[in-house]
């Protein structure tokens, strides 16, 4: 992995959407450079806090322990940038441990915990399930009206994950504003949990659609499409 700080230009031609994977010392960054390489995007796995600001979309990626992928997320000021990109409306994608960051917090046990980045409220706790971790694929219930899983209703999605969202907290929007209320889609693992979210310019996927074959680079080329 490159250090912090220095970015890596994948392939890609004038006019792609340019994505920056943040590089914030989460493991499995080079699958989904490649993924999204794959369905039409010029990508760059770097730290710097302009370039992700910039770019078209940001993948947020992590994998491991909750609080350490948020560590890392604040040494890079990575909060400040998802926040500072979603006040303006610039796509933001988050997956696996990258997406159990957007909400408040985490039970996972850890010597020195930290807050989640807060876009959404609401803490992750462990599946109450027979296995954990849950590893492996598993059917959706899409949010109708989904625009990541256009195309892709009863398709399957790998997991590997020991921590889910198991509530959805955030008041829908009325009147007006009621036609952008967040896309919820659902999966289960002993008990019922959040998979993936849509809300406005922030999405993020518990699975990870970089290990998810056909089903999940259809999934990113939905969302640079997007862009």
């Amino acid at each position: 992995m490159a250090p912090p700080g220095a970015p890596r230009t994948g392939p890609g031609r004038p006019g792609d959407p340019d994505v920056v994977v943040l590089d914030h010392g989460s493991g499995n960054v080079r699958s989904a450079v490649r993924a999204l390489e794959h369905v039409g995007a010029t990508v760059t796995l770097t730290a710097d806090r302009e370039r992700a600001l910039g770019a078209d979309g940001l993948f947020v990626p992590g994998v491991g322990n909750f609080h350490a992928c948020m560590a890392g997320l604040v040494a890079v000021e990575g909060p400040a940038v998802i926040d500072r990109r979603l006040a303006g409306g610039r796509p933001v994608l988050g997956v696996c441990v990258g997406m159990q960051v957007m909400f408040e917090g985490s039970t996972e046990p850890s010597a020195a915990p930290v807050a989640g980045v807060g876009e959404w409220p609401g803490t992750v706790s462990r599946l109450l399930a027979p296995v954990v971790p849950h590893m492996g694929w598993s059917e959706l219930d899409v949010a109708e009206g989904s625009t990541l899983f256009a195309g892709l209703e009863g398709e399957r999605f790998y997991f590997v994950h020991s921590y889910a969202a198991h509530t959805w907290d955030l008041a829908p929007p009325d009147g007006a504003f009621a036609a952008v209320a967040p896309r919820v889609t659902w999966a289960t693992h002993g008990e019922r949990f959040v998979a993936a979210v849509e809300n406005g310019p922030l999405a993020a996927t518990q699975f990870h659609p970089e290990k998810s074959g056909e089903a999940g680079l259809a999934l990113l080329e939905n969302w640079v499409r997007s862009l």
